[in-house]
């Protein structure tokens, strides 16, 4: 940090409050992770993540007493029993808050070998710790006038692109000295990624002696009636497989799009990936493999939906061989991936 008469501050008066030396954010954000699975860690975060208007928009008088009453009162217990199922006990938390730390470490790597400048990278969730707004006080105080904020989903939707960067904005409101300020937009079509994602199938097939039928890419769902209401996301998830099955070389047939953790009684998008994975075995698949595109990072909805709900319903319909082809977390090409994003986006700020 800069002294009175120092750095940035060579012409400031003695008295002059010292100012830490100019440097860049960059702010990779995530879900977020409840801080353990015992029931009231588990409420918590609940609450935070169902309380959010953009993830669940129903009127605030009915939907809370709902939510506070009866939601709240059961759902801690069966959502933790899942979280426990995969937890890092090693490191005594969520596998996505470990995935998300070694990521922020490997971008911090590759961004100070190709880019030049004081660039600061860190990490944060939108609901549970660490929260933005922490992690935004931790930059602005280190000196971080200029912040680039990168949600880690490749596709946009309301409710989760969008509530990560009103988050971000309201912990702006509180700073200050403000800094300049960007969002990433979504990567769901960007060569590179799509070329990790089909580096990804093609790994894993080739460990395998008897390949796949199917390839079945599940997104993570939303009521249809975003869709009808502007919101991309589905689009996007659809270009996604279509551009993953380009680069693989395969007919449509092999390459399916659908969506998973349906919640509520209203109509998600379609087709329901639990369902249709005992479609397809009821119809003679039996080699069956499911990649999560919409996840950077290995999380609750994969370990746990996808490979033990999803791969049971394949499994009791009559489907033999089923296959999770895991998130790209912190490989090599998803990194490289992602840094090129952000080098795009440093563009003007950086030499």
């Amino acid at each position: 940090m800069d002294q009175p008469g120092e750095g940035r501050l060579e012409f400031a008066q003695a008295d002059h409050p010292a100012v830490p030396r100019a440097k860049i954010g960059v702010l990779i954000a995530n879900l977020g992770t409840p801080d353990n699975y015992d029931y009231w860690s588990m409420r918590r975060y609940l609450n935070e993540f169902l309380s959010d208007k953009r993830v669940v928009d129903y009127p605030a008088y009915l939907w809370q007493p709902l939510l506070q009453l009866i939601i709240l009162t059961k759902r801690p217990f069966t959502s933790g029993a899942n979280y426990k199922s995969i937890w890092n006990t090693e490191k005594d938390e969520s596998p996505l808050l470990t995935i998300t730390k070694d990521q922020t470490a490997a971008l911090a790597e590759q961004i100070a070998k190709r880019i030049d400048g004081d660039i600061m990278v860190d990490f944060c969730m939108r609901y549970g710790n660490p929260s933005t707004k922490s992690k935004v006080d931790e930059m602005v105080k280190a000196g971080c006038d200029r912040i680039l904020f990168f949600p880690l989903y490749p596709h946009y939707a309301g409710a989760t692109s969008a509530t990560a960067c009103d988050q971000f904005f309201r912990a702006l409101m509180e700073q200050k000295w403000q800094p300049s300020a960007r969002t990433v937009a979504p990567y769901f079509d960007h060569p590179a990624y799509i070329k990790s994602l089909a580096d990804s199938v093609r790994q894993a097939y080739d460990a395998m002696e008897e390949k796949p039928e199917v390839l079945v890419a599940s997104y993570h769902g939303m009521p249809k009636r975003y869709l009808l209401e502007g919101d991309p996301y589905h689009c996007q998830c659809q270009k996604t497989t279509r551009l993953l099955r380009e680069e693989l070389g395969w007919e449509d047939a092999k390459a399916q799009t659908t969506f998973q953790s349906v919640f509520g009684r209203e109509e998600w998008l379609r087709p329901y990936t639990v369902d249709h994975v005992a479609d397809l075995a009821r119809q003679g698949v039996k080699r069956l493999a499911v990649i999560a595109p919409a996840f950077s990072a290995d999380c609750i909805e994969t370990l746990e939906e996808i490979n033990e709900e999803i791969r049971e319903s394949f499994e009791e319909a009559g489907g033999e061989q089923f296959t999770y082809i895991p998130c790209l977390n912190d490989d090599a090409s998803h990194i490289a991936a992602l840094t090129d994003v952000i080098e795009a986006n440093l563009l003007g700020w950086t030499s």
